[in-house]
């Protein structure tokens, strides 16, 4: 699967285009800049089907209202976040940006377990809550997409308004018992591998046998 990195919005959050067909793609989380995104997909010839978001804060979704309006792609968001995309205050727009804050009024909710299928490939949804409690992960075979559940050597912050440090937990525990290695597409700075931060991150110290 051949996936580009944009960085995206106030934060530069990543945005990751999977190429799942031929001229066909999904992107996951679109936290602005939605123009720099539909010229992207222009110049490559691609047509956007899904958006699949991570989590509901405003630095991932923020861009989505204006390319689903161009594009016609589809959103999925987890369930208990779904609130998010149309609070400017639930979303921590209130609190952080100060850019105009664009709500989203259509989305498929998911939940742990579902499988999303798009061209030639399978999305799995890992609900991974502490960052927020709507935050997955999709696994895609041997790839993660984690949002701000991991970064590399780091986690997600857990001290904002619907953060849980105790679910974060569980949930980083559920990523340190996968089999295998994978390539860990993070929502923010650079990208790592799960085996690198099963020894390295300093939150995987206490499931280390």
């Amino acid at each position: 699967m051949k996936i580009h990195t944009l960085q995206l919005g106030e934060l530069r959050a990543n945005c990751f285009i999977a190429e799942t067909a031929p001229n066909q793609c999904i992107a996951v989380d679109v936290g602005g800049n939605a123009r720099l995104l539909s010229e992207f997909l222009t110049m490559k010839k691609l047509k956007l089907s899904k958006i699949l978001l991570t989590h509901g804060h405003y630095d991932h979704m923020n861009g989505v209202s204006e390319i689903v309006e161009k594009t016609g792609a589809e959103v999925f968001i987890h369930e208990n976040d779904a609130p998010m995309l149309n609070s400017s205050g639930l979303s921590l727009a209130d609190l952080i940006s100060c850019m105009p804050f664009n709500p989203v009024s259509e989305y498929t909710v998911v939940h742990d377990g579902d499988i999303i299928s798009d061209g030639d490939y399978n999305f799995r949804v890992m609900h991974t809550a502490g960052h927020s409690m709507g935050s997955v992960c999709y696994i895609c075979d041997d790839v993660i997409f984690s949002g701000d559940t991991l970064f590399c050597c780091s986690i997600g912050r857990t001290d904002f308004n619907g953060s849980n440090p105790e679910m974060m937990l569980k949930s980083l525990e559920k990523l340190y018992n996968l089999d295998g290695n994978y390539k860990v597409l993070t929502g923010h700075g650079d990208n790592t591998e799960l085996e690198y931060e099963k020894q390295s991150n300093p939150y995987f110290r206490s499931f280390r046998k």
